[in-house]
C-alpha cells in the first residue's frame, strides 16, 4: 500500500506516478499471461498427447529452455519491482548444499571504517557468510617428467638414470587422464571429436580430430580384454536382458551408410537384491539376424528377457537349448495404446490398459523384495489377474478382424503369451525390459550426434567403449576416475590373471 503522505503534491508529478503504475501493472499482467504460456507448454511436453510430447532425449532440452524462460521473466518482474520500490528483493537461498570436497577460496569483505562515531574501534560480534559455485574452464598443464642421468667421476661403471614411466601410448603427447577425457566427453557427454578439437584450439592447443580419434582407438584396443572379461561375468548369471538398437555405418566403397546394430547384453539384478553388479556389454554386428543374438548369447544359460523380435525364437531351437525367453509387458501396452490413441476400438484396447496397469501396482509394491517373496507375492494376488487377461484375451480375439489394429495387437500378446507370464514364476524376472532399454538410450542419443560410424571396426570400438561408460554409470562410478586409473594400470602391465580387479564395480575412489 502507498502512504497517502508519499504522494507528491505537484499535479504533474501525480499524474506521472500514476501513469508509471499503470504500466507496471500492464506488464505484470503480460508476464503472468507468459508465465501462463509456459506452464502450458510445459504440461504439453511432459503430460499431452503422444504426438505431442518429445521423445526423452529431446524433453530434457525443451524443459531446460521452458525453466530459462521463466527466470528471465522473474528477473525482469524483480528489476521492475527494485525500480519502484528502490529496494531489492530478498534473494533466493541456494537450493542444496555445495559439496564439502571442493575447495573453498574465502575473501573477506572488510567495511571502509571500523572505528565507531564515538571514537572507539568496533570489534567482531559475528559475521554473515555465502557460498557461490565458481568454476574455471577446463585448465589445461603440461606434466613435465624429467630423469636426470648420473656418472661416476672415480670410474667409468656406466650411466645410472630411473627407466622412462610407461605410458598407455609409447612417445604419445596425452597422459591416460587426457585420454580418458576425451573418451567420457564423446562416449558420456556425447561431445564428438571434432567439437572436442575446437575447445582445444580456444585453449591454443592444435590437436587434429584424427589425433583425438588414434587415442581414443588405441584405448579402446587396450580395453579390449577388460570388455571381454565383463562380457563372460555377465554370461555367467541365470537372468539377462538384451535388445538391439539401429548403427548407421559408413560404407566408403558405396558411398553411403549402411544399417548395422548394436546388441545390448546387459544385468540388473538390483530390483531383487541380487548379489551380482550390474553391468551392459555393447556387441556391434552388421545385421539384425537371430544368428547374430546366438553368437553373442555363446555360454549362457537362464532366462533371456527381450522385446518381441522374432530373431530371439531360433534361441529356443539350437541344440541343447538352455534359454528360456521373458517376453516384455511394456512393449504388449505399447501395442494396446496406439489403437486406444487411434480412437478405433477403444474399449477393448482401454481395458486391457487397466489390466496390464494393476499388474504394474502389484510390481511396484514387491520391488525390493527377494525373488521368493516376490514369486509368492505374484502367484497370490498376480497370476488370477493374468488368468482373467487370458480369458479377455480369447473373447476378444473371436470378436475382432484378426487383420484390424486391435485384432494384430491382441495378436502379438496372444503370440508371446508363454513369455509374457513367465515372471509369474520366477522372482527374478522383470515384467518388461526397460532396464536394457535404458542403457540403449545413449547410444541413441550419441547416434544423433555422430550420425553414424565411420567403418565397421570403428562400431565395435564404439561399442566396447559405450559399455565401459554405461556400466560406471549403473554402479554410481565416476567413468574418468575410472578409465584414468584403468588406463594407467594397463599401461603398466596389469596382469590379465587379475583382470576381475578393473571392473567397474570393483573400482573405489581415492578418499
Amino acid at each position: 500500500m502507498i502512504d497517502a503522505a508519499d504522494l507528491p503534491d505537484d499535479v504533474a508529478a501525480l499524474k506521472a506516478m500514476i501513469i508509471a503504475s499503470d504500466g507496471r501493472e500492464q506488464r505484470h499482467q503480460d508476464r503472468i499471461v507468459r508465465l501462463e504460456k509456459l506452464v502450458a507448454d510445459f504440461r504439453r511436453v511432459l503430460f499431452g498427447s503422444k504426438s505431442e510430447r518429445v521423445d526423452p532425449e529431446q524433453f530434457e532440452l525443451a524443459l531446460e529452455d521452458i525453466e530459462a524462460a521463466t527466470e528471465a521473466i522473474q528477473a525482469e518482474e524483480e528489476a521492475d519491482d527494485q525500480q519502484a520500490t528502490g529496494k531489492p528483493r530478498p534473494r533466493k537461498a541456494n537450493r542444496g548444499a555445495l559439496p564439502k570436497h571442493l575447495p573453498r577460496i574465502e575473501e573477506v569483505i572488510e567495511p571502509e571504517s571500523t572505528v565507531c562515531g564515538c571514537g572507539a574501534e568496533r570489534h567482531v560480534i559475528g559475521e554473515d557468510v555465502s557460498e557461490r559455485l565458481d568454476v574455471i574452464p577446463a585448465q589445461f598443464r603440461v606434466v613435465v617428467t624429467r630423469r636426470p642421468k648420473y656418472a661416476c667421476r672415480s670410474c667409468e661403471e656406466g650411466i645410472a638414470q630411473a627407466p622412462a614411466p610407461a605410458h598407455l601410448i609409447p612417445g604419445g603427447m596425452p597422459t591416460e587422464a587426457t585420454i580418458a577425457h576425451v573418451i567420457v566427453s564423446k562416449y558420456a557427454d556425447h561431445l564428438p571429436l571434432y567439437r572436442q578439437a575446437q575447445i582445444y584450439s580456444r585453449q591454443g592447443i592444435d590437436l587434429d580430430r584424427s589425433t583425438l580419434a588414434a587415442w581414443v582407438g588405441r584405448a579402446g584396443f587396450e580395453l579390449r580384454p577388460v570388455f571381454d572379461a565383463l562380457m563372460a561375468d555377465l554370461k555367467r548369471s541365470g537372468k539377462l536382458f538384451m535388445d538391439e538398437t539401429v548403427a548407421p555405418v559408413l560404407d566408403p566403397g558405396r558411398k553411403k551408410t549402411k544399417t548395422g546394430y548394436f546388441w545390448a547384453l546387459a544385468r540388473d539384478d538390483r530390483s531383487w537384491g541380487g548379489d551380482d553388479p550390474p553391468g551392459v556389454a555393447f556387441t556391434y554386428a552388421p545385421g539384425r539376424s537371430g544368428q547374430y543374438a546366438e553368437d553373442i548369447l555363446k555360454g549362457f544359460a537362464g532366462t533371456l528377457q527381450v522385446d518381441g523380435y522374432a530373431g530371439y525364437n531360433r534361441l529356443l531351437k539350437r541344440q541343447g537349448n538352455t534359454i528360456r525367453l521373458a517376453h516384455c509387458w511394456a512393449h504388449a501396452r505399447r501395442k494396446l495404446f496406439e489403437v486406444a490413441k487411434s480412437g478405433k476400438a477403444t474399449p477393448i484396447a482401454d481395458d486391457g490398459l487397466i489390466q496390464i496397469q494393476a499388474l504394474y501396482r502389484i510390481e511396484k509394491d514387491i520391488r525390493g523384495q527377494c525373488p521368493e517373496d516376490r514369486k509368492a507375492a505374484r502367484q497370490e494376488r498376480s497370476k488370477p489377474l493374468v488368468g482373467q487377461m487370458e480369458n479377455w484375451l480369447k473373447e476378444n480375439r473371436a470378436r475382432v478382424s484378426a487383420k484390424s489394429p486391435i485384432g494384430e495387437a491382441l495378436n502379438y500378446i496372444s503370440k508371446y503369451w508363454a513369455g509374457l507370464t513367465e515372471f509369474l514364476d520366477d522372482g527374478r524376472v522383470e515384467m518388461d525390459s526397460n532396464s536394457v532399454e535404458r542403457t540403449i538410450r545413449p547410444i541413441a542419443l550419441n547416434r544423433k550426434n555422430a550420425l553414424f560410424a565411420g567403418h565397421d571396426a570403428g562400431a565395435q570400438n564404439w561399442a566396447i567403449l559405450a559399455s565401459m561408460i554405461e556400466t560406471c554409470k549403473m554402479n554410481a562410478v565416476d567413468p574418468h576416475a575410472w578409465l584414468t586409473r584403468t588406463l594407467t594400470a594397463i599401461a603398466n602391465g596389469h596382469k590379465q590373471s587379475n583382470i576381475s580387479s578393473l571392473m567397474p564395480w570393483s573400482y573405489t575412489a581415492d578418499v
